[in-house]
């Protein structure tokens, strides 16, 4: 007679995650315990690399890898990481730096789109659908913003495209990286708002023109 298994696996576990405000110059986070951190950007140096961090549960304690990303100054440094309990178990034997227990855990979109700001310089020279992906973590000021550079880059692509006073259905497409991401996301349905009151203004005014 055959045994029914009792075994099964533990409810995955999902540590607290850090909210993230980015501005121009800053980052401000929110911790799981309700701390606010503000971090200048102004000068920083960041690393980014590989890591793992270590996970505990009611189960058991293992080592996860994580994606760590350092911003550093002179006399201060923070670490972020993506979220432990998405990255694969990391052996022991494997030789890579573990993140100091507080380290902030973002979300991987929150993670991948900071990253890319700060390591990228902190321009906005680029796709519209990643200015769509920061502007979801941008504070309500640079949120704007970053709509009206959305905007611009949007329209210059349909002028490119079909000349400067073509109809609006283009630009729409143009935007829809900003659109899709203002479904999920107040700061980038803020930013949308922006880009289209910015698209209306220039438009008018070439007409007029």
């Amino acid at each position: 007679m055959g045994r029914t298994a009792l075994y099964r696996d533990p409810v995955p576990f999902r540590p607290a995650r850090a909210e993230v405000q980015l501005e121009p110059d800053a980052l401000t986070m929110r911790m799981p315990d309700g701390q606010w951190l503000r971090f200048s950007l102004d000068g920083c140096t960041p690393v980014a690399s590989d890591g793992f961090m270590v996970a505990r549960t009611d189960v058991r304690t293992e080592r996860r890898f994580v994606r760590m990303l350092a911003l550093e100054q002179l006399h201060a440094r923070i670490v972020l990481v993506t979220p432990p309990d998405q990255g694969a178990v990391a052996p022991n034997v494997v030789r890579v730096p573990e993140a100091p227990p507080e380290a902030a855990i973002l979300d991987t979109a929150d993670f991948d789109a900071l990253c890319d700001w700060v390591l990228g310089g902190g321009r906005l020279a680029c796709a519209i659908v990643d200015l769509a992906r920061l502007a979801a973590i941008a504070s309500p000021q640079f949120a704007a913003v970053i709509g009206e550079v959305c905007a611009q880059r949007a329209l210059e692509l349909v002028w490119a495209a079909r000349g400067p006073l073509r109809g609006g259905s283009d630009l729409e497409s143009a935007l829809q990286p900003l659109s899709q991401a203002a479904r999920h996301s107040q700061r980038a349905a803020e930013a949308l708002m922006a880009a289209l009151a910015h698209a209306s203004g220039i438009t008018r005014r070439r007409r007029r023109g």
